[in-house]
């Protein structure tokens, strides 16, 4: 039946009424607050994984048949977690994690799986492993700036047992220090890309060590490589990002880092030629959140930890920026739909994240690294 023009006009206005008075979609349900009940989530993620020495992905150089040996032996304080910096920040979500929650119910186990992994003997092996011939690139320098992290968190918790993990890692610390100290001034150009080689990222972990530490030296050395590297940078191709495994993003990175080096107003206006894509409205259309398409491959698995490395990056940013930036609501509209949708991603059910983006998600709900000066 054919229906004349006024007819389907009378149903069209009727549609239109129906729709508007229909009751409104229902509100995204609000995140969780983080506590100890969520930490205890993130805590066993890593108290499953420092202790499990297979399967695992060793980078391990062989001067001779005496060093084919297992993982326990070559590395014996952090030999777990598939691979030695995932085991190193393994080790640091758990320190994170008691100095936030000093009374939740997995406190006292994290503390003795902390003072298992960080004893004399054991680090004494780990330093004499890292400085042996051939391993002058070993975890060079992602690995190294999440041990940094380790003893920054362990030195600035006020806590005995802390204090004494911290004197214990001595020997390790000043081996990663000697090798990013001989590195860094000989580099001569950043690595940009968007895993664990990247420049940017390490530097900032290292820059936040370096200040809440003390260590001047090694700050001038960072501050200096950084704005060598990357203050005359333009126009970052963000429409290239992100590669396909990627876990870091290299321009979000870059700008991470910068905000650490620049003052405010330094920082907004470097942000503005590096950056110019972020636009002056609240959207997060400028930089979506990704989708893993396969949380059961190592790499493939990345994906998800670029939304929480971005969330936490682009935290940073907001937190640097003049408060009258009209930036802003662009920018932490995009952090907040990068960390919905990371945190619903670290669920544990494949190994080859829940490894890993424990870590991740506990140093973005943290707010670990937010201060300029690394002192948080």
């Amino acid at each position: 039946m054919k229906l004349g023009f006024g007819a389907v006009l009378v149903l069209f206005i009727a549609t239109v009424a129906t729709a508007q008075n229909a009751a409104p979609p229902p509100a995204s349900p609000a995140p969780a607050p983080f506590d100890a009940k969520a930490g205890e989530r993130f805590a066993g993620l890593a108290l499953a994984c420092i202790a499990k020495e297979y399967p695992n992905k060793i980078a391990h150089s062989l001067n001779s048949d005496a060093d084919v040996a297992p993982p326990r032996k070559l590395t014996p304080a952090f030999y777990g977690c598939y691979d030695w910096h995932s085991s190193v920040h393994g080790h640091w979500l758990l320190a994170r994690l008691v100095r936030t929650f000093p009374e939740a119910s997995f406190a006292q186990d994290a503390r003795e799986a902390l003072k298992r992994s960080i004893t004399p003997a054991k680090i004494a092996q780990e330093a004499a492993y890292l400085r042996a011939d051939g391993r002058t690139n070993f975890e060079r320098p992602y690995g190294l700036a999440w041990l940094l992290q380790l003893v920054a968190e362990l030195r600035e918790w006020n806590d005995p047992e802390a204090r004494q993990m911290a004197a214990t890692l001595h020997p390790l610390e000043l081996a990663a220090l000697d090798r990013l100290n001989t590195w860094l001034p000989k580099l001569s150009y950043p690595v940009r890309i968007g895993e664990h080689s990247q420049t940017a990222f390490s530097l900032g972990l290292a820059l936040d060590y370096a200040r809440s530490t003390g260590d001047q030296t090694f700050t001038a050395l960072l501050v200096s490589r950084a704005r060598q590297f990357y203050l005359d940078d333009k126009n970052c191709p963000l429409a290239y990002e992100p590669s396909g495994e990627d876990f870091l993003s290299p321009c979000i990175a870059e700008a991470d880092l910068m905000r650490r080096v620049l003052p405010t107003e330094e920082f907004a206006g470097w942000l503005t030629t590096f950056l110019p894509q972020i636009p002056s409205t609240k959207t997060a259309a400028w930089l979506p959140p990704v989708v893993s398409p396969d949380r059961s491959d190592p790499k493939l698995a990345h994906l998800d930890g670029l939304n929480l490395s971005r969330a936490w990056m682009l935290e940073g940013i907001a937190a640097a920026l003049p408060p009258t930036d009209e930036r802003l609501p662009a920018i932490r509209e995009a952090a907040e739909q990068h960390k919905q949708s990371g945190l619903a991603a670290v669920t544990g059910q494949y190994y080859e994240g829940g490894h890993w983006l424990g870590t991740y998600a506990v140093y973005l709900v943290t707010r670990r690294g937010l201060a300029r000066t690394g002192m948080q």
